[in-house]
């Protein structure tokens, strides 16, 4: 596994929009005040071509234009770290323009985002073993003040920090809008961890004085794009998982549009397709559209196949859409610890 230089001190941080860019608003007006933000702590930034750009369909630019954006941030010598712009829709569009080998054979550099760059992050660590942060996008980082977990993924780029922990509170609703575009997340609710093993519930919030822990190399993303990707020939993931089997396979999942039976779905063919050969275990963000439906809910949605594979299942993590987001480094070799209603991430880069 190929892990990228930190951000060093003045270094240059490029922002590239292979998904939705920051051209209407909250989304502008967040990533200018992020660029004065990096600005102000000394470093250069570099916008890519379609940072303000919306004429894509579900993405900034045609695919075409997209994947050469790509091409030319992770090959180009002006960036240090790349992060993106947004999510968006329809980023696998642009995969067919992304020259992976090219970007295997380059020097790596740190690319972050979540959602829809799934589609990027995914192919970077299964085809090219360069791992890559699943984490907040450019916008965020203009939110004032900063919420711990901006700060967690700051000091990830920069080499400060390996080691993530959960948040207390987590967003029902967020305050961001047009008038408001750099409000902080609005945390209220309670985190409230649920783990399994073979199926059964071992912890909930009540249940003081729980300890797990288990270890694996992370791999996962958005489940709606990860179902997408399986079977094409942008899916390494079975020589993958296959390369590195003596570390065993620590699933992160989470689930934007996603309903329940979806979900399930999903389980089911990542099961069928293998890709759960060597899992350690299973972690899971919050569920955004987690509704029950003929008496299915989000827990039993995933532990229908999660339980058949006798390893830890944590469930309501701070993974994902649901805002506060532990930034993780997809690729790297984790230890996650539950003691009580609290998750610690050990990242190693080996």
């Amino acid at each position: 596994m190929r892990y990228p230089k930190d951000l060093a001190p003045n270094g240059t941080i490029g922002f590239l929009a292979p998904s939705f860019g920051c051209n209407v608003e909250p989304y502008r007006s967040a990533f200018d005040h992020a660029l004065d933000r990096w600005q102000g702590k000394g470093y250069r930034t570099v916008s890519g071509p379609n940072c303000y750009v919306g004429e894509g369909i579900g993405i900034s630019n045609t695919p075409e234009k997209c994947g050469a954006e790509v091409m030319e941030m992770f090959c180009g010598r002006e960036a240090d770290v790349l992060i993106s712009c947004g999510g968006g829709e329809l980023m696998c569009e642009i995969l067919e323009y992304v020259d992976f080998g090219r970007l295997a054979d380059a020097p790596p550099k740190w690319f972050m985002g979540y959602s829809d760059n799934t589609n990027l992050i995914y192919p970077l660590v299964t085809l090219c073993d360069t791992a890559a942060i699943y984490g907040p996008c450019a916008a965020a980082f203009g939110m004032e003040p900063w919420h711990v977990s901006i700060r967690d993924a700051y000091e990830l780029l920069t080499g400060q920090r390996k080691v993530m922990e959960s948040y207390p509170l987590w967003e029902k609703e967020s305050l961001r809008d047009e008038e408001n575009p750099l409000q902080p997340y609005y945390v209220t609710q309670p985190l409230a961890l649920k783990a399994y093993t073979e199926g059964q519930l071992v912890m909930d919030p009540a249940c003081a004085g729980t300890k797990l822990s288990v270890t694996g190399r992370l791999l996962g993303g958005c489940m709606d794009c990860l179902v997408n990707l399986l079977g094409t020939r942008y899916d390494g993931t079975a020589a993958f998982c296959e390369k590195y089997r003596e570390d065993g396979i620590l699933w992160m999942l989470e689930a934007c549009d996603l309903n329940v039976m979806a979900i399930r779905r999903a389980m089911w063919q990542m099961e069928q397709a293998g890709w759960f050969r060597y899992v350690k275990g299973f972690l899971f963000g919050r569920a955004q559209s987690g509704v029950p439906m003929m008496g299915l809910d989000a827990y039993q949605a995933v532990l229908a196949v999660a339980s058949r594979h006798q390893v830890p299942v944590i469930m309501d993590l701070d993974i994902g859409h649901i805002s506060p987001m532990m930034p993780l480094v997809v690729g790297s070799m984790a230890t996650v610890t539950l003691e009580g209603n609290h998750v610690k991430v050990e990242m190693e880069y080996r």
